[in-house]
């Protein structure tokens, strides 16, 4: 734990006012510099970098909102937390969307400002540790530099510090649990278990027992007791993805222990007490499950306290030179092969194809490519696979065979099993994920990889 004393520049005309703050702040342990107006303000903060800053409104000459909006237009991350003698919500509102971090009244309260500052302090560094593991190699990431992604690690950091539940919504293969991970890894529970559970891919006469647990007996093949997902994320968080696809008999148990914090395992009969947050995730419209009775209105409002969207490919395609390089070190790394350069031109195409598989169908492409690719360099026309390359013989080279045209029946089944094909590598060999994208029953697409002679794998 660093030992160095966190600085904190008070920025205030009157001096009484500073001689009581500095003396407050430095008995208890911090130190602290004085400026008497915005201007002088402004030059300490470029002689020196602060861990905080209070700062008055009421100044003569730059007042406090101009200071803080030309600290945020310099790019400067320090946390401010902004001083009024003569308070009101308008200035409130104009403090926080300028950027401070609190809004206090004069009078001064002793208890008032030590907790703003011990809180605006708390989040400085963890914004830090944030910022410092995001750059990283290896780390779970939140890859890219586009608007859409500085907005979702912002909502990262504003919910990470928090007991709040967060639903996280989002497309297939967007990084909905990558989201969920920094979560708890940036959250006060990080050095505490996390805990996933994919509640789509158990059957549900099962989900409850993953749930929470079972004595041994309490069901056929039941033949040793089992800890669940709850009392194994004890003091941690417990990621619930794909929440949607849980039946409403389970949904009604998951309730009651949200509410409590307390369940029994089948088959026992002691309850036992569970301190967990809940992050869940979900690739549906839940209000529009409710509408049609399948989610429990009540359940989405206990999940729903901090909502996180989790943007698709499509909406952030700027990201994709950056997620490409990330990928294919990884996939690289994970195979054994040297990485390959893009052409300006295949980066082009990567960039204007709709990727509706999302991050997960581009690491897939990144590494078909650097599998199957023979040159050190990728160019338009392998990438003819995506539909973004040039046309090979009108677009029909997968049915064509040698260039005759094949009996229809022939060229059906050679069509349906290239499609088919491709949607199970967009959804990573999920045959659920794959009838969903295909919008098929899941028992039609096993019957047509039976009839086709496709391997999942």
């Amino acid at each position: 734990m660093s030992m160095r004393r966190e600085s904190i520049l008070i920025v205030d005309d009157e001096r009484g006012i500073r001689d009581l703050l500095g003396q407050i702040l430095g008995d208890e342990g911090y130190d602290t510099q004085m400026a008497a107006s915005g201007e002088e303000a402004l030059e300490a903060l470029e002689r020196e970098l602060f861990d905080l800053v209070l700062l008055d409104i009421w100044l003569p000459g730059i007042d406090g909102v101009e200071v803080l909006r030309r600290l945020r237009a310099a790019g400067s991350e320090v946390p401010v937390i902004v001083i009024s003698g003569h308070a009101s919500a308008e200035q409130a509102v104009t403090a926080i969307q300028a950027g401070a971090a609190d809004f206090l009244e004069k009078p001064l309260s002793y208890d008032r400002v030590m907790v703003s500052v011990a809180n605006a302090l708390d989040r400085s560094r963890l914004e830090r540790r944030v910022r410092e593991a995001l750059r990283k190699d290896g780390e779970i990431d939140l890859t890219g530099s586009s608007a859409v992604i500085r907005e979702l690690r912002r909502q990262v950091l504003t919910a990470a510090p928090t007991e709040g539940r967060v639903l996280i919504t989002g497309a297939n293969g967007t990084g909905k649990e990558v989201v969920a991970r920094l979560l708890h890894r940036f959250s006060r529970r990080s050095s505490g278990p996390f805990v996933a559970l994919n509640c789509a891919a158990i059957p549900s006469e099962l989900i409850e027992s993953e749930l929470f647990g079972h004595l041994k007996g309490a069901f056929t093949g039941a033949v040793e007791s089992k800890r669940g997902k709850f009392e194994l994320a004890d003091g941690g968080t417990l990621f619930l993805d794909e929440v949607g696809d849980m039946s409403l008999l389970t949904q009604a148990k998951l309730l009651r222990v949200l509410q409590e914090q307390r369940f029994t395992r089948l088959g026992g009969s002691k309850e036992i007490s569970v301190d967990v947050r809940v992050v869940a995730a979900t690739n549906k419209d839940l209000e529009a499950e409710i509408e049609a009775g399948r989610f429990r209105r009540d359940l989405f409002y206990r999940l729903n306290v901090v909502p996180i969207r989790v943007p698709p490919l499509a909406e952030r395609r700027e990201d994709i030179p950056e997620l490409v390089e990330e990928l294919m070190g990884q996939v690289a790394a994970m195979t054994g092969t040297r990485p390959k350069r893009f052409s300006d031109e295949a980066m082009e195409r990567l960039m204007d194809y709709p990727w509706p598989g999302n991050v997960r169908e581009l690491k897939n492409v990144v590494e078909r490519l650097l599998i199957m690719v023979p040159d050190e360099e990728i160019h338009p026309r392998h990438l003819e696979f995506l539909g973004v390359g040039p046309p090979a013989r009108g677009g029909l080279a997968a049915i064509l065979g040698d260039g005759n045209l094949l009996p229809l029946r022939e060229a059906r089944s050679r069509f349906e099993r290239n499609y088919i094909r491709e949607a199970l590598l967009r959804c990573g060999g999920n045959v659920s994920q794959a009838a969903r994208l295909l919008e098929v029953e899941r028992s039609h697409l096993h019957r047509k990889l039976r009839q086709l002679d496709i391997d999942v794998r």
